[in-house]
């Protein structure tokens, strides 16, 4: 399949597509008659020549100062100039990704560029993914990493007055950044919600936590989400009879499951929703209007984008640290009622399972770290005379998620693996869902004896978070 670009109707779906399953893009006709309308435009402009913000002139604090020079070699000094990214290159699919969104930009006509730009990005989807360097960007159009992007992507192919511009001045790269993330933040929530079950069957929990009248009672959204999720996994577990549960009420970790993942969901969805906004919003400066107009725009500002990705991390650090504070309980006896360390039965002198516990206070300091949101840093008013003075560190917020989210998948990898241990120490009936998921973490973990030392690689297991399978 091929997706076909407009620079409208772009999907998350799409952008996975083209990023982690190797699809293709191609420039649809109406973009195309859409650019070349725009393009247009331009001309008119330049031919009556008006001062136009980067078509006649500099960029920045030079931007009071005509261009010189044939069009080609000024827009292609521009790019090289605005290669001053850092570090290493981005994984492939961010670069994909980012190479699809800035061909989208381009195929609404706003950006002012002939449609043989976006043909261009689109075509270079066949080949290897640019080298696009990761550090250098503060979100107010991606200028350098789009910079090593179009350089990449787009070889020497000839630029027209304004186009290196629309190039680099939109948020391509952030976006794609946070479209990966938070799909992946989606599956971690879902998978979440199996570890949180089968933490519920190896405590022996109280499932009264999962009455449909607290939905009734408090209708949050993502917390009835996360409860209908949790009563189907434990659909026909034994800790649904009467008198099943070990305590009247169990630590908040447990208690509050609903809650907490509910919270996160709410957070993704909100996120979610500037995330889709953005694949298809004009993003750049200036913009070429439906009317015949060229207006200079601030539009490459994504702080509600930025914005939404901090509350993500906000929101998903006390759903980690909670996992980790439900696995952290099944390792000690006094709370579990299980052997200590989870070991085969009470009296093991060996550590069994208990030094998983300091790795789960890492993993979960570290997502708490990673929660602190960046939006709200300010920009420096000594850059461009001044001009410059604000920033949303979008590319940053969307880092650090798909960061914390990747910390989230080992720690659930970790407390699976536990909850596997402490069902089989428990030895009761599991619900249609949470034997599924024990099923599938047995397949690559077999049960540790007191002859067997702990697993020493749960990367297999990590591997199944990300695969969906716990979905």
């Amino acid at each position: 399949m091929t997706v076909a670009l407009t620079g409208h109707g772009l999907t998350l779906e799409a952008v996975l597509r083209v990023a982690r399953d190797g699809e293709g893009a191609e420039l649809a006709p109406e973009a195309r008659a859409a650019m070349t309308a725009a393009r247009s435009v331009v001309e008119q402009a330049l031919a009556d020549g008006r001062e136009v913000y980067g078509l006649t002139t500099g960029v920045g604090a030079r931007k009071r100062f005509r261009s010189g020079g044939g069009a080609d070699a000024f827009n292609r000094r521009l790019l090289l100039d605005h290669r001053v990214g850092q570090g290493p290159p981005v994984p492939d699919d961010v670069a994909r990704a980012a190479t699809l969104l800035a061909a989208n930009h381009l195929a609404a006509g706003w950006a002012g560029a002939r449609p043989e730009l976006a043909e261009a990005l689109a075509a270079s989807l066949d080949g290897p993914a640019p080298a696009v360097r990761v550090y250098g960007s503060v979100g107010m159009g991606d200028v350098a990493p789009l910079a090593d992007l179009a350089h990449g992507a787009l070889g020497d192919l000839p630029l027209a007055a304004g186009e290196a511009l629309a190039l680099i001045s939109s948020n391509a790269f952030s976006t794609a950044l946070a479209a990966l993330a938070l799909a992946d933040a989606e599956r971690l929530l879902d998978a979440l919600d199996v570890g949180g079950a089968l933490d519920l069957e190896a405590f022996g929990g109280n499932l009264s936590i999962l009455d449909p009248a607290a939905d009734t009672a408090r209708p949050a959204a993502g917390t009835s989400a996360t409860a209908a999720h949790l009563r189907e996994l434990l659909a026909g577990s034994a800790l649904w009879d009467d008198g099943a549960a070990r305590n009247l009420q169990d630590p908040l970790s447990f208690r509050c499951l609903p809650a907490v993942h509910g919270a996160a969901r709410d957070a993704h969805a909100y996120a979610l929703a500037h995330l889709e906004l953005e694949l298809n919003a004009h993003q750049g400066n200036p913009l070429v209007t439906a009317d015949g107009r060229v207006v200079a725009v601030g539009s490459f500002d994504v702080l509600a984008l930025a914005a939404a990705l901090d509350l993500m991390r906000i929101a998903l650090a006390p759903a980690l640290t909670c996992a980790a504070e439900r696995a952290l309980k099944l390792l000690q006896g006094a709370f579990s009622g299980l052997p200590e360390g989870l070991g085969e039965r009470t009296g093991l002198a060996e550590p069994a399972y208990s030094e998983f516990g300091v790795a789960l206070l890492a993993l979960a300091g570290e997502a708490r770290l990673l929660a602190a949101p960046v939006s709200i840093d300010a920009g420096s008013s000594t850059h461009h005379e001044g001009i410059e003075d604000h920033v949303t560190f979008a590319p940053l917020a969307a880092r650090r998620l798909a960061e914390q989210v990747g910390l989230g998948e080992r720690l659930l990898a970790i407390e699976l693996v536990l909850g596997a241990q402490a069902t089989d120490l428990r030895g009761a009936a599991l619900g249609s869902g949470t034997r599924t998921a024990y099923e599938e973490v047995r397949r690559l973990v077999p049960f540790t004896s007191a002859d067997d030392h702990a697993p020493q690689d749960l990367e297999p297991v990590r591997a199944l978070v990300r695969s969906g399978t716990l979905r």
